[in-house]
């Protein structure tokens, strides 16, 4: 396991942050960490670098526990803060040297130069950081985070504040990096998760909600169940329709076109299929309505 949280909990005074969090990220992953603002996201991110400590529970690196006064775990880790703190005043090269030092890298202007070519900073590697625009600076921030070539990358909503083209440049770099590293990205950014990330952890209030992949968290959600639409050539009677066993709900959407929702768990596109056949109607099309994980996210959160 590449990350291992046990029971941590979290308290600032009387406000409870993080409620007796538990769960693994396996080696390759690519986690999002999805919450509303406040809901904790921050400060599970701070407790796995070693920044603070939990009041309870075990957080473990790559096997190694996560203590805020050791260092081994920490060679582990690539972290990029949400807010980034950088040198405006220092050059790029300048600064990825200084990050380099850091962690008593030999061969440091080799590292930093193979850090500016992987993270596409080559066309602007002579400005100062100060003069680059915020989605430059966030590759300068994943450079720094990425110079010793750690196992894990724990990313804090490094997507926040971009436009559409410098988040597309970014995802596709995440992306890349991931190959032979373990990505947690924290982000209350929807389409990030579903662009990037191949497994998804709910937090909400300091409470985990749920975790695993799109499709399990689909199933885990607690609003309606399965919807299908089709479309037929003849005109279908809304009261034939609801008069079907596995049918809860049923709408026309379009001419002949009609929404149904399933009053069973089980997947209901065969009964569909086999009610039509029965029927003798002309079958045009038969497809699952896809739910966003912003739709699930919501019914988790609300």
């Amino acid at each position: 396991m590449s990350i291992q949280v046990e029971n941590i909990t979290k308290k600032y005074g009387q406000q409870l942050a993080l409620n007796n969090v538990s769960f693994k990220v396996n080696t390759g992953e690519i986690v999002g960490f999805l919450g509303p603002n406040g809901a904790g996201k921050s400060t599970l991110m701070k407790i796995l670098t070693g920044y603070i400590l939990p009041n309870s529970g075990i957080a473990r690196i790559e096997g190694l526990k996560v203590e805020g006064d050791k260092i081994d775990f920490r060679s582990r880790i690539g972290y990029l803060p949400e807010n980034n703190p950088l040198y405006p005043e220092m050059y790029i090269k300048e600064y990825l040297h200084m990050v380099a030092g850091f962690y008593h890298l030999k061969n440091k202007k080799d590292k930093v130069g193979q850090m500016i070519e992987m993270t596409g900073l080559s066309p602007e590697s002579k400005k100062k950081i100060g003069a680059l625009s915020k989605g430059y600076r966030q590759r300068v921030g994943l450079a720094q985070a990425l110079i010793h070539n750690p196992e894990v990358l724990i990313l804090d909503e490094p997507t926040s504040g971009l436009d559409p083209n410098q988040l597309d440049e970014i995802r596709k770099l995440i992306i890349s990096i991931s190959k032979d590293k373990t990505v947690m990205l924290s982000t209350h950014i929807m389409q990030e998760v579903e662009a990037i990330c191949n497994r998804i952890l709910i937090i909400n209030k300091g409470n985990l909600l749920a975790d695993g992949t799109p499709k399990e968290i689909n199933k885990m959600s607690k609003g309606v169940g399965q919807q299908v639409y089709f479309s037929t050539k003849e005109v279908i009677e809304h009261e034939f329709l609801t008069s079907l066993t596995f049918v809860a709900k049923a709408k026309s959407v379009a001419k002949n076109e009609y929404l149904i929702t399933a009053a069973t768990e089980e997947d209901i596109r065969p009964l569909l299929f086999n009610t039509a056949i029965s029927n003798k109607w002309t079958l045009l099309s038969l497809h699952e309505k896809q739910r966003s994980v912003e739709n699930i996210f919501r019914e988790l959160t609300q």
